[in-house]
């Protein structure tokens, strides 16, 4: 695996594929810098080389060049984050760009304007791909959560660079941490799938559950299972056409000898509304008319005996609708239980928009060893999923 540190960048320009797809606000300022930090210490290593870095993304869904998605709206925060003024050039193809590439000197960086302003790049045009590649000596991946797309430059553009190319930090951390949890992990290992449907899992059950001792199962998919084993769940989310499917896994399981956990009690609610009238009842034991939006204290302390086990740890999904502050506790007691775990020598990983999310509302980020900045892409990578943009690189 090629990474940053196999090359130096001196006298160098490195052309960055960065993940810059942040949230706006109405007056198009940055509300989340993440994906920004995480990038910065490619950037860095390619600067303090004495190279200069040419950086391409792409920032929402525009149809055709649209304003609102432009990436110029960004440049003043890309500036604080790494510390040194960057350059904008309203276009990522062309002589303009051509022309801001050969003026940029070492130390500098340049941002083009958003990739997904021409439709070649999600069609993964190959013209598309090399005049983009045109803009570095040396081609280097940082994007994880485009990674699982054959778009123009996460995945064509490498074949440009056939001697030139490599992971980022970024890139290569992430490869590294989720082959820490599905190939060398320390055991016992835990997997903590949660979310709202069974259906968007199974491919990582499917994938993991010969190398993992624990599934806890969360969120709203627990009730598939637990309608599978004939319980009453009420008006609880249940994807019907699953419960043989549920029942499928909870065998497979045992065959595999990993034990499935799945919540004994519930937080119930009469509406999906934080002013619900609420009562914690066993999960198999439902009425009509009240669904099942967290899980209850039983279930926190069984989970929480589970973790304090476990030497590796994948979280993937809530427990509960924790958006609503009554719906939140198990999710929070959950990220306790993991913090803890942690800190006694655990290998952590978060990953999934939702996790990632409850992560940083409740503090835990900085509590457990990474959080992977790529939902979809971590997603197919733990269905065993071989990923276009990692591919490339590895060719």
């Amino acid at each position: 695996m090629r990474t940053l540190n196999d090359f130096n960048f001196e006298n160098k320009k490195a052309l960055i594929r960065v993940d810059f797809n942040v949230p706006l606000n109405n007056a198009f300022e940055v509300t989340d810098d993440t994906r920004i930090q995480a990038a910065k210490p490619t950037i860095l290593k390619v600067l303090e080389d004495g190279g200069s870095c040419v950086l391409m993304s792409h920032l929402g869904r525009p149809k055709g060049k649209e304003d609102q998605f432009s990436l110029g709206h960004i440049v003043r925060k890309v500036t604080q984050v790494l510390g040194v003024q960057v350059k904008f050039v309203n276009d990522c193809i062309g002589t303009t760009v051509e022309e801001a590439v050969a003026n940029l000197k070492s130390g500098e960086v340049l941002l083009l304007e958003n990739l997904r302003f021409y439709p070649e790049e999600k069609a993964g045009d190959v013209s598309f791909a090399e005049q983009l590649s045109k803009w570095g000596d040396v081609y280097v991946n940082d994007a994880f959560g485009t990674a699982h797309r054959a778009h123009a430059s996460t995945a064509v553009i490498a074949q440009f660079f056939p001697e030139n190319k490599c992971f980022g930090k970024l890139l290569a951390t992430e490869i590294e941490s989720i082959d820490k949890v599905l190939n060398n992990s320390e055991k016992p290992v835990t997997a903590i799938l949660g979310g709202a449907k069974v259906s968007s899992k199974i491919g990582v059950i499917e994938n993991i559950i010969e190398k993992v001792d624990h599934i806890i199962v969360g969120g709203g998919m627990t009730f598939t299972f637990i309608k599978a084993l004939g319980g009453k769940i009420g008006n609880s989310l249940v994807e019907d056409d699953k419960l043989d499917l549920a029942l499928e896994i909870l065998s497979k399981a045992k065959e595999h000898q990993t034990e499935i956990h799945l919540p004994v009690d519930a937080v119930i609610a009469d509406a999906f509304s934080n002013d619900a009238t609420t009562q914690v009842v066993a999960t198999n034991e439902i009425p009509d008319g009240w669904m099942g939006l967290d899980c209850g204290p039983k279930t926190g302390e069984k989970f929480a005996e589970v973790i304090a086990k476990s030497k590796t740890i994948l979280w993937n999904g809530p427990l509960g609708v924790f958006e609503m502050e009554k719906f939140a506790q198990g999710t929070i007691g959950l990220g306790n239980a993991i913090a803890e775990a942690t800190k006694n020598g655990a290998f952590s990983l978060v990953g999934g928009g939702d996790s990632v999310a409850a992560v940083k509302q409740f503090g835990f980020a900085d509590k457990v060893s990474y959080v992977s900045t790529g939902g979809g892409a971590m997603l197919e990578m733990l269905e065993g999923q071989t990923l276009p943009g990692i591919e490339a690189i590895l060719k």
